[in-house]
């Protein structure tokens, strides 16, 4: 099964620390991992920052039932059940969940707090059911992130012939290909139909060369294998072992599914395209910035 919700998670969390013995955090985590039957692939589930969906959930799930007063943190890395807590278990609700926290004083002031900052004054707080803050914020930055790209692709659209080849220069050259800007634009400098045909330095060095074809069609047309084909014939005129096919539009199934035989081709759509331009902040800027920091269990393991 999947990884359960972070509220799925407080009652049995609980129900563990009920047992009398404080447990580590890697405790609770094999503890509900074993609960929930959850398997190895599962357990390595993570979000985009690399945590394990289990461990960020589990961290919510302490965390909440903490601030609530259920459970306290008596030393490094570990925590015990409180005499509410053991009281709560005797009541046995159906669930807890931050709904059923929220007859607690100490969990209300903590989202008084928490909601003082982040939401209008009249503006309604949403619960965002299962996810954790950390998933929100992340599902946050994805979709800000897809508007982006979409918004760069339409502005790349727009350009000229060579306006497009000065972009595709300069994204290959913030990859690690074609050394200097200077020497990748006397490298490609060709104009094809609607974007560039050329090569460029695969490394610094000059070791191996990469042909390139660009296509700045709309992004509702599709290109075919036919035209990919006729550009691995070109590479395998030239001899050449290594192609990108780079396009402001998409790529039809059969065109994806089509591999030479003799070379390596690496196809780049639309919105790869864009996707490239803001991993290597090339038509973007920098708004601002959040560091996500968690406890680290190791140093006070230490300590």
């Amino acid at each position: 099964m999947a990884v359960p919700d972070f509220q799925t998670l407080m009652k049995p969390m609980l129900e563990l620390l009920g047992k009398g013995k404080a447990m580590h955090t890697r405790e609770l985590v094999d503890g509900l991992a074993m609960r929930f039957d959850l398997s190895d692939e599962d357990r390595s589930d993570t979000v985009k920052s690399g945590q394990r969906r289990l461990d960020n959930r589990v961290y919510w799930a302490r965390t909440y039932l903490f601030q609530a007063g259920l459970i306290e943190l008596p030393s490094k890395g570990n925590a015990a059940i409180t005499k509410q807590g053991i009281k709560v278990l005797k009541e046995n609700p159906a669930a807890i969940n931050i709904k059923y926290l929220g007859r607690f004083p100490s969990f209300v002031e903590f989202k008084t707090r928490h909601r003082e900052k982040t939401v209008k004054p009249d503006e309604p707080e949403q619960e965002n059911g299962g996810e954790t803050p950390a998933e929100v914020l992340e599902k946050a930055y994805l979709e800000i992130r897809e508007s982006l790209a979409r918004e760069l692709l339409s502005q790349v659209v727009k350009l000229s012939p060579s306006q497009f080849e000065s972009l595709v220069v300069e994204l290959l050259v913030k990859m690690g290909y074609g050394g200097s800007i200077q020497d990748a634009g006397q490298a490609i400098g060709k104009s094809g139909d609607e974007g560039i045909d050329g090569v460029i330095k695969e490394d610094k060095l000059g070791l191996d060369k990469i042909y390139i074809q660009a296509k700045k069609w709309d992004p509702q047309r599709r290109v075919g294998r036919s035209e990919v084909q006729a550009f691995v014939g070109a590479l395998e005129g030239k001899g050449a072992r290594k192609g990108v096919f780079i396009t402001t539009a998409s790529f039809t199934n059969e065109a994806l599914q089509y591999k030479p035989t003799n070379s390596t081709m690496v196809k780049i759509d639309g919105c790869t395209l864009a996707q490239y331009m803001i991993d290597f902040n090339l038509g973007v800027s920098l708004v601002t910035t959040y560091d996500i920091k968690r406890i680290d269990n190791d140093y006070f393991e230490m300590v």
